[in-house]
Order: C-alpha cells, then structure tokens, then sequence
C-alpha cells in the first residue's frame, strides 16, 4: 500500500484535533450516521476537562487508496517533549495557524525542530472564517518564521491552504470557500514524501510512544524503518548507545484504522505500528531483528527546566482519602511516568520519602499530580524551582529563560509591561495585533513566570493571552521578589466553625469554609499583612441566655478562595507544602509544629 505519514502541529487552541476530526468524517472512517464525540483524539478525562491535547495520538484514514497516518500532538509548551519525539517517525508536518493570532511562540518551537529535521511543511491557515481574521498577514509572518529559523529554499516554497476545521473545508485560494478537505489530501498526497524504508532489509523500528495495556503488557509504538513485522518473530531491544536490553517475541502487532487498534497478521517498512511482547523496551530504544547490530539514531530532547519534590502526605489527616500513600507505591508510579515521558526526569533524594521530580513547566507537572491523584495517590508537593547551571567557560550561574508573547487589550498594556519588569522581564517589542490589542514580547527568566498566570489574568480582566516557551540560559537575573502576603495558619485540629471564620475575614481572604477539617500548621487563608499569623478556626460562640435579633443573625461568609492544583503549586513558599489527596488539595505549612518552625526561621536567618 502507498503510505503517507504526517504530523499535526500548532500554538494550543489553534483547530489540530478539530481538523482530524473532519479528516475522519471525509475519508469514511465514520458512518454518516455514527455518534462521535467531538474532538474525538482527546480520549483523555484531562484533555477534554481541559479542552487542550496533552498525549501524542496516532491514526490514520484511507483516501483513494494511500493510507495516511497521522500523528496529533499537543500544543501546548509544556508537553514539548511529545512533539519532539514523534517527528522522528513521520515525512512531513501540517502545520496549523489560526487566521487572526498568526503564529505563536508554540508554532515557533515545534517548526524549528520539524526544520531542523528536514521536513517540508504544509501550512493550514485555520479558523479562516472568523471576523477577525488576517489571513494575508498570517502568510507574511509565517514566511518571515521560516526565513528567521533557517529553513532552506525548498521549505520556504511551502504550500498554504485557506481552511475551516469546524466546518470542514479546504481551499488553495483565498476568499475561494471549499466545499470538503479534497485539497488537503491531495496537498499531503503531492508534497509528502512517501517513507524511505526498505522492505527487503532486516525489521528496525525506532520506538516513540510507551504505554501499558492491563492485558496486552507494555506496548510500544514506532515507524518501521525496514524490513516487515510478524507475530511470533524474534527481536531484540537495543538503546541508543547499542546496548542491548532483551530479546524476546513480538505477542502482537496493532495497526492504526480510524480511532481502532486492529490486530494484523504483518506490519511493512514505511508503516507506524503498535507492538506488544518485549518489558524493557522504551522510547528512543530500537527494536529490531536479532542480527542488527546498529541502534537507530535518536533526537537529543531539551532537557527540563523545572523541578518539585513529592514526598509522602504526613499530614494529621493523611490515608483518610487515599489508597496510594507509601513511599514504595509513589515510587514506583514516578519511574514508570519517566519512562514512557521523555521530558520528565525522576531523582531519589536523601531522604527516602522524598523524589525530585523535573519537566518542562507548571502545567506539566500538574498533569502528572492530578493524574496520580485521580489513581488514589496522597503526597505533598514542594514550590516549583528552576534548574540552573554553570557556564562552561567563565563558571557565571544560568538560568532558563522564556520567550513570552502576550496579547493584551491596550487599557492593560502598562500594567503588563510593569509586572513583567518586576519579574526581570526584557521588553523586546510592541506593536498593535488589531481590535484594540496590543501584541507585546519579552525574554524573561522562568522563575519569575512561576505563579504569574493567574496574576495576569486578573489584572487583565481574564481578556489576555500569554504564551510562553523556553528559549534557553542566560546569566543569573538577580533576586526576584515572592509572595507579598502572609497566611492565616491554624493553631487547632478539628473542623472549623463558621462562627470562627466570620471573624477572621477581615484578616484577609480565607481558604476553608464553615464545617471543613483542619489542623495545626494548615494554612486556611491569605493575611491582609506581610506576615503571617497563627488563629484559631475552631472557636465557637459563647452561649447565654439572652437573644436579641442582631446577636442571632446567619452567619454569611464570603464563598472561600478555591485553588486549582496549578494555582496552589506556585502559590506556596518555600517553608510551605501543597497536600493532594483524590477529594481534597489542602495547603500547609512544612513544619506542623510552630515551634519547630520558628527554630527554622531562625536558622535560615542564620544562613
């Protein structure tokens, strides 16, 4: 069979999944009659709560007999690492651009690697049926992208199609509307190559994806670079260093038709399929046939720029809510996350209790806790750090930095750039991106972004857009300035009274609400002042014998200030620990005890 293998990517938002989901519809892979949910690819509870694509997918449709695979990949920064390592295994790359945002930091990161690799893109310009939409400036920019990332003179003579996912059409001409997505496949049909592989060679497929299968054990899925694949063949594992891992059996070999896995008899060189029957094997090893000696060459992946501690939830409250709360079973899900996620990076530390766990950014690592939270997992996650390092040369520390684009009504444009500026933020330009925004860009150390995107968004009124990508170290900033608020820290363990809290308002804004667990060292609001303050939420009213109507009053308390996990990760200081349990996030102090906690303030005034 002919074959085609592509990728899908683009800025988060930008129509990927939508557009696959036309794709399934045109080429057959649904009936006309058939139920299917929307956005299809994003089978994960977190991808659709989320609306964002966080798993490389694969699939594949058939149109007038080539069989087009294709790969979904995330858009968002933070899951970088799952573009990168899919590239390897296909020929050539979609890339789509929303009509009236044009191409965003995201666009920029995932088309340098997809350059660098050789790929010639198809550019989609999307959502070219939106109000707002640019698409002639879009084009302009995203020629300028490619000219700017070094693209050769082949890639800049890319093809542009005019498109709209959601109503699933495709033109070659601008202000020509299409009636189907005929253009984008027999764009992908003419401009992709077909894969080079050899068919008479020894079987070799360069693994990219790793999961586990309750039944089938751990499956792994690649392009095969040469020779076929058979149930029953012998292979064997190697590393990217030619280290050989295991030889054993392939049990079962999965082709991609639509959203279906489907058993086949033989899978040939040019093709992306899932394999089960090998243990050790994992992402950028090679499986191959017993007498290749020689591992398939691998992309380097960006290293992490971020880093957390998970330790054991030994709160009073702890293994009320969990399953999963020893250290032994937190291990062992961390190494077994590392393994089948390249950018994340799992360290044991000192104390046995406790795991450096390190990715790409907050929305990363929060993916992972939530996730593990939902499998009935308690821990205590640490403040987020960056990950310096020394320079080679003159010894000077470096630290990640991140371009920031940020789309921002002109009334907030200030407050932005002044906020930026106190994170040590660079401004590199400004210019109106249209409908009274303005469109600026900075160079700003990671740091100083931790904790930033739910400031933004109020300070803009929810109307801003940022985006953020890593764009590599540069000298050491300075101190940058945390938390300016104190907290209201509990002194009592049991359940709070609303009585209590109605009196501690105007202390600041509060956590908990009324009837709500606690205990001593939890942290249950936000003080008005800079320092923080111990009180007690358990305190109820005195009773007497005498009632007047204004004594008797309901107690109404302000709705509590509800964090989302992300929220109460960069929130917390160093001296303080975020608790996850599978009901409840919970913030806290890391010593219980206050004495304990003035010994250690003590010794860090000390040094």
């Amino acid at each position: 069979m002919d074959y085609r293998n592509i990728a899908i990517i683009a800025h988060v938002d930008h129509g990927k999944t939508t557009l696959v989901d036309s794709m399934f519809r045109q080429s057959g892979t649904f009936r006309n009659n058939q139920r299917v949910d929307e956005r299809a690819m994003d089978s994960n509870d977190l991808e659709r709560e989320r609306g964002i694509t966080i798993l490389a997918k694969c699939t594949s449709v058939e149109w007038k007999g080539t069989r087009i695979n294709i790969v979904d990949t995330p858009g968002h920064a933070d899951f970088g690492g799952e573009v990168e390592r899919i590239l390897g295994m296909v020929d050539g790359v979609v890339l789509l651009v929303d009509a009236a945002e044009g191409p965003m930091p995201q666009t920029k990161f995932v088309t340098a690697k997809a350059l660098a690799l050789g790929l010639r893109p198809i550019v989609v310009i999307n959502k070219i049926d939106r109000s707002d939409a640019r698409a002639e400036e879009v084009h302009e920019e995203i020629f300028d992208l490619f000219d700017a990332l070094g693209a050769d003179e082949k890639q800049l003579d890319f093809p542009v199609l005019y498109a709209s996912g959601r109503n699933g059409w495709a033109s070659r001409e601008l202000g020509q509307q299409g009636s189907d997505l005929s253009a984008l496949f027999e764009t992908v049909h003419q401009h992709v190559p077909a894969p080079t592989a050899d068919p008479s060679g020894p079987f070799r497929l360069l693994v990219s994806i790793q999961e586990a299968d309750p039944f089938l054990g751990r499956i792994v899925t690649g392009r095969i670079f040469s020779g076929i694949a058979k149930p029953n063949m012998t292979v064997r594992a190697m590393t990217r260093d030619g280290e050989v891992l295991e030889s054993g059996r392939i049990s079962k070999i999965l082709a991609f038709r639509g959203l279906l896995r489907v058993p086949v008899e033989m899978a040939e060189a040019g093709d992306i399929v899932a394999i089960a029957g090998l243990q050790q094997v994992g992402v950028a090893d090679t499986l191959a046939a017993p007498e290749v000696t020689e591992p398939l060459p691998t992309i380097p992946v960006d290293p992490p720029t971020l880093a957390m501690n998970i330790t054991i939830n030994d709160s009073p409250l702890a293994g009320r809510e969990g399953k999963k709360v020893t250290s032994r079973e937190i291990r062992a899900r961390l190494f077994a996350e590392a393994e089948g996620n390249v950018a994340i990076r799992v360290t044991e530390t000192e104390d046995k209790d406790t795991f450096e766990v390190a990715g790409r950014g907050e929305l990363q690592l929060g993916v992972l806790i939530e996730t593990m939270r939902r499998e009935g997992f308690e821990l205590c996650i640490g403040r987020p750090r960056v990950l310096n390092r020394a320079d080679p040369v003159s010894g000077q520390m470096l630290e990640p930095m991140e371009d920031v684009q940020v789309d921002v009504d002109e009334a907030y444009a200030g407050i932005v750039v002044e906020a930026m500026a106190m994170r040590k933020g660079e401004l590199l330009e400004m210019k109106p991106s249209g409908g009274g925004k303005i469109r600026l860009a900075f160079v700003v150390p990671s740091r100083g972004l931790i904790g930033y995107l739910g400031t933004f968004l109020t300070t803009t009124r929810g109307t801003g857009v940022m985006s953020r990508i890593f764009k590599g170290y540069g000298h050491y900033k300075g101190h940058i300035a945390g938390r300016r608020a104190g907290v209201l820290i509990s002194n009592a363990d049991g359940q709070s009274v609303s009585y209590a809290l109605a009196s501690l308002e105007e202390r600041g804004a509060l956590f908990i609400g009324g009837g709500e667990k606690v205990y001593a060292g939890m942290l249950i609001g936000e003080h008005s002042r800079g320092n923080d303050l111990e009180v007690n939420p358990l305190k109820s009213k005195q009773l007497t014998n005498i009632r007047t109507v204004l004594k008797d009053d309901a107690i109404r308390l302000t709705p509590p200030k509800r964090m989302s996990l992300e929220e109460a990760i960069t929130y917390i200081e160093d001296n303080e620990l975020v608790e996850v349990t599978p009901k409840s996030i919970r913030l806290r102090k890391r010593q219980l005890d206050p004495h304990e906690r003035k010994r250690e303030q003590r010794r860090r005034a000390d040094g």
